[in-house]
């Protein structure tokens, strides 16, 4: 089942999912404004304060141990207690909390968490108090309070916290201490103390308030005062001082820090520390603040219970670390895992953990209070994107901090206490349209883009880092934990990682370990030498890889970037012709520049047409850009590697040995197109698909394995494939011809080892398929070779060698007799009365027409003349009429038979096509496609009749040696050799005959 989207199982406050993430003021009450009664209603409104609050331990004890004090109880509690906090947080919390107790005594036994409070401080009701509050940020000792209001003027924090406690009265006890600025000793507080009622007084920020007063003397004051006011609470039996003294640090001077000390030393020697928060808690702390919960659906322990579908996320994810814990960080306890989701949820345990982890050694952070305020703008953020249908993210994950929001980041600059890393994120991670991070996620593949994985992978590395202002790193374990969830193909984190270090200009990498620095990096330096690469430096880089790729192989031969037909060789051997890388498959030049080099070498024909196999490249963009970037960082080798550090020069190393071998793989998959001569004759191209070098050895031998794929070259061919493509006018075949034909003729395949084809006829000549002779100048096949062995060197590749078919080279070997006789017509009718002419024909015993001697005609019936004449008698009937030279005999039937008259008039309806007549001038290069496209066809048909009419007339004549040559060339064929005109001996034309036939 799927994982359902965090956003529709937990609810946010409804400020966060109105889009309303309050400032972090919201996050930092004063006391001040909760006891005047301008705070804001989460703080001012008890019950609600309550109900959205989670007692953490520090809570419990700091809160069950006033109520314990003010109700008279002096063991196991404190008169004093100085609050401290991890980094930055809780402490106005606290004082809040137990000031909302004290002012309403009795009245808040009914809120959130009120009865735990009670009994742990073994109590039935909380004490109602008179409360003093002093906040140092708030008081100013110059104009002081009061005065026009109708009450005293108040200059110092005692006549302040005098007045609170008791009104005019009390004021008075220390009227003058306050006019002269001299802290009231103890029997002075005694009186001013209430009498009636137990008394808290809570003091915040009290640094801020010994700085300023330092010059006037009052901070000195404040510290006796505070000295004072302690030893006095704690000779009380119902009073509590609370104070809170901490100031940022950072802004502390020697003297505040001087300060800062004694008040410590000597709150930590009267009273009791406490801490407010722990690491544990803060996640309950964060959840209860920014979400709505069921407050009826909580545990004993006080943490929200959740919901089925929260549970099942929270497996799912836990699960998924399970299976993958060797990929992750050892120290996050993956047994645990489901309950260490749970106590986050709806947030990723990594999201809490990063702060604590890494970034609480910043100075400027503040843990609950600085935490509250990014992750406010972060649930608003990712709320109301989820909704608008952009992710349906399971839980609030470390990448999916939104960081293109402008005010989320001026949050967490603030943290970091500068935003000197605010062009790192908006040109690595997000915050611009060209982003690397979000352009490599809108052009990755669908896996990684419906996750963001680009963004999560870099925001979380971002985090991890510290947002690079402590050198810590993200390892590459941190990486995968931060962006786990289910469904994650883990392989996918290392492919992201390994696009953002190509591109990003602030990440760095080392050993797996990754952060964001704030100087650029090697690729931006790569980014700079890119744009001053030349053209025709990149052009002959690809060249030169090409021609590395196209590695050598025996048998072929490779033919690179022609730019014309006669730099394309003619010869019967396979040849790879690689195109140049601008010669792409999509320019319809480039198939037309194919095909006329496939048909022409020059001014002339090209023989071998099937020789050529093209190798063609697809868009040369990539291809062009690979060898760009290979080419800036040599440059950035040769020119700046002084002054790169050991990291930068190792990354140097690594981008070097990755851009060539990016290079190499870009040849691969750009030539992924071949063309060849199809059957058809035309041009066909086959797509290789998507390729790489691991493929084969190299892109020749990847051709060739998938010509001998699909069966357009073969490594040897057997004699019978020779037989059954024999050509059918041939009774004898050159052997130059029968090699020829594999790289002429489309219809043949192509041999990849053409000494094989001498293997085949040496088999052949064994096997009594074919046979193998020579030819002497009478025509007698000498020598001669048939039904034995022949070594295949022997066989020799020549105009003047042949292979014969069996049946012709049986006829060497077996003198030819007549063997039949075939009567024609075989079969006729004759009316009485009438003659038919028969003709007789004699074959040899191989089927070959054989001359007939003396004839002897006879017939049943009618009369047989000697040259074959049969006259019908009167009779009508079937007879036979049979032939016979020597002993060997034919015999057909013949009927006679009257003519039945029929009055309609049954003339022949001649044939729509009676046959074809054509002629022309064919050119020398399509000779060889005239006859196995026009005339072969109808070679077996009996009916074709070929008349050639050949004129040679070159301007400066011919001689008589060439003559005599063409002479002997027709006889050889068997055909007429007399010719139109010859030579005298004064170099005159004669004519001698009529044209040869």
């Amino acid at each position: 089942m799927a994982i359902k989207p965090w956003y529709k199982v937990a609810t946010p406050r409804e400020d966060l999912r109105e889009g309303r993430p309050l400032d972090a003021a919201e996050f930092a009450v004063h006391l001040d404004h909760v006891r005047d009664g301008r705070a804001a209603v989460d703080y001012q409104d008890p019950e609600r304060f309550f109900d959205r609050t989670y007692l953490t331990k520090s809570l419990i004890l700091l809160a069950s141990q006033v109520i314990r004090r003010l109700a008279g109880e002096v063991t196991e509690t404190s008169a004093v207690f100085n609050m401290a906090t991890q980094f930055g947080g809780g402490k106005t919390h606290a004082a809040t909390l137990v000031y909302h107790l004290a002012k309403h005594g009795a009245q808040a036994s009914g809120w959130t968490g009120v009865q735990t409070l009670l009994r742990a401080a073994g109590v039935n009701q909380v004490p109602a108090a008179a409360t003093a509050v002093f906040v140092g940020t708030e008081f100013d000792s110059i104009r002081g309070r009061g005065g026009d209001d109708g009450t005293p003027k108040r200059m110092t924090p005692w006549g302040e916290i005098a007045f609170q406690l008791g009104g005019a009265a009390a004021f008075e006890q220390v009227a003058r201490h306050d006019q002269e600025g001299t802290a009231p000793a103890g029997d002075v507080i005694r009186d001013f103390l209430p009498k009636d009622r137990p008394a808290l007084i809570l003091m915040d920020e009290l640094m801020n308030y010994v700085s300023r007063s330092r010059k006037s003397g009052l901070s000195a004051q404040l510290y006796d005062f505070l000295h004072n006011l302690s030893e006095t609470a704690r000779g009380q039996r119902n009073c509590v001082l609370v104070v809170s003294i901490p100031a940022s640090e950072m802004e502390m001077t020697a003297e505040d820090q001087s300060d800062y000390l004694r008040f410590k030393k000597m709150l930590d020697r009267l009273g009791k520390p406490v801490v407010m928060s722990a690491e544990a808690e803060t996640s309950e702390i964060i959840r209860r603040r920014l979400f709505e919960w069921d407050l009826r659906a909580v545990g004993q322990d006080g943490r929200v219970l959740l919901t089925k579908d929260a549970v099942s996320t929270c497996n799912d994810y836990a699960d998924w670390l399970l299976e993958h814990r060797q990929s992750i960080p050892a120290e996050f306890p993956v047994d645990d895992g489901r309950r260490q989701f749970g106590a986050t949820y709806p947030f990723h345990p990594v999201v809490l953990s990063v702060f604590e982890r890494k970034w609480q050694t910043l100075p400027r952070f503040q843990q609950t209070r600085g935490m509250l305020r990014l992750l406010a703008q972060w649930v608003s953020n990712a709320y109301l994107s989820g909704f608008k249908g952009a992710h349906r993210d399971g839980l609030i994950g470390l990448g999916t901090a939104p960081l293109d929001d402008p005010l989320f980041r001026r949050a967490m600059f603030e943290q970091l206490g500068e935003d000197r890393l605010e062009g790192a994120i908006t040109t690595d991670i997000i915050g611009k349209p060209d982003s690397f991070a979000i352009r490599l996620d809108s052009a990755a593949v669908d896996t990684i883009k419906k996750a963001r994985l680009h963004r999560k992978v870099a925001t979380s590395i971002f985090f991890e880092s510290s947002g690079g202002q402590q050198h810590k790193e993200a390892s590459l374990a941190e990486i995968r934990l931060a962006v786990a969830e289910p469904g994650l193909e883990i392989g996918n984190v290392e492919t992201v990682l390994e696009e953002l270090q190509t591109n990003c200009y602030f990440l760095t990498s080392q050993n797996n370990r990754y952060r964001f620095s704030l100087t650029p990096n090697l690729n931006k330096l790569l980014s700079d030498r890119r744009a001053n690469i030349k053209p025709p430096r990149i052009d002959e880089r690809v060249r030169a890889e090409v021609q590395k790729v196209f590695a050598s192989q025996a048998g072929v031969e490779r033919v690179y970037f022609p730019e014309c037909s006669n730099q394309v060789p003619d010869r019967p051997v396979i040849a790879i012709v690689v195109l140049a890388p601008d010669q792409g498959l999509g320019d319809a030049q480039t198939l037309a520049f194919i095909e006329q080099v496939t048909r022409d070498y020059g001014n002339s024909g090209r023989t071998y047409k099937s020789a050529l196999i093209w190798s063609i490249p697809d868009a040369a963009a990539s291809l062009l850009e690979e060898a760009r970037k290979l080419l800036a960082w040599q440059d950035i080798d040769e020119e700046e590697s002084d002054r790169l550090d050991e990291a930068q020069r190792h990354q140097l190393a690594q981008s070097l040995k990755k851009s060539e071998r990016d290079l190499r793989e870009a040849v691969w998959r750009t030539y992924k197109t071949i063309g060849l001569l199809g059957r058809d004759n035309q041009i066909r191209t086959i797509d290789l698909g998507l390729v790489h070098s691991s493929a084969a050895d190299s892109l020749v031998g990847l051709i060739l394995g998938r010509l001998r794929q699909d069966d357009e070259a073969v490594d040897s061919v057997n004699a019978n494939f020779l037989v059954r493509n024999w050509p059918p006018a041939l009774t004898e075949w050159s052997t130059k011809s029968v090699r020829d034909a594999f790289f002429a003729s489309p219809r043949f395949p192509r041999l990849l080892v053409i000494d094989k084809l001498k293997d085949t006829i040496a088999r052949g000549v064994a096997s009594g398929v074919i046979a193998y002779a020579g030819k002497t100048p009478d025509g007698r096949y000498e020598p001669f070779f048939f039904e034995q062995d022949l070594d295949a060197a022997e066989i020799e590749f020549s105009d003047d060698l042949f292979i014969v078919t069996a049946l012709e080279a049986k006829k060497c070997i077996e003198p030819p007799t007549l063997k039949y006789l075939e009567v024609h017509p075989d079969h006729a009718s004759v009316e009485p009365g009438k003659s038919l002419a028969f003709t007789l024909k004699g074959l040899d015993q191989h089927g070959q027409e054989y001359p007939l001697g003396a004839l002897n005609w006879s017939a049943t019936g009618g009369e047989m003349t000697e040259a074959g004449v049969f006259r019908a008698g009167d009779e009508e009937g079937d007879y036979t009429v049979s032939a016979a030279c020597g002993i060997t005999r034919a015999t057909v039937r013949i009927g006679v038979k009257r003519q039945e008259t029929d009055p309609v008039d049954r003339r022949k309806v001649p044939p729509e096509n009676p046959g074809i007549n054509w002629s022309g001038q064919v050119p020398p290069q399509k000779w060889m496609n005239f006859y196995t496209k026009v005339l072969a066809k109808f070679v077996n048909s009996g009916a074709l009749t070929v008349r050639v009419n050949v004129d040679v007339s070159p301007p400066g004549g011919l001689s008589a040696h060439q003559i005599e040559e063409f002479k002997a060339a027709l006889s050889e064929l068997g055909l007429a050799s007399t010719v139109d005109g010859e030579f005298e001996a004064n170099g005159h034309r004669r004519n001698m005959g009529h044209p040869g036939r």
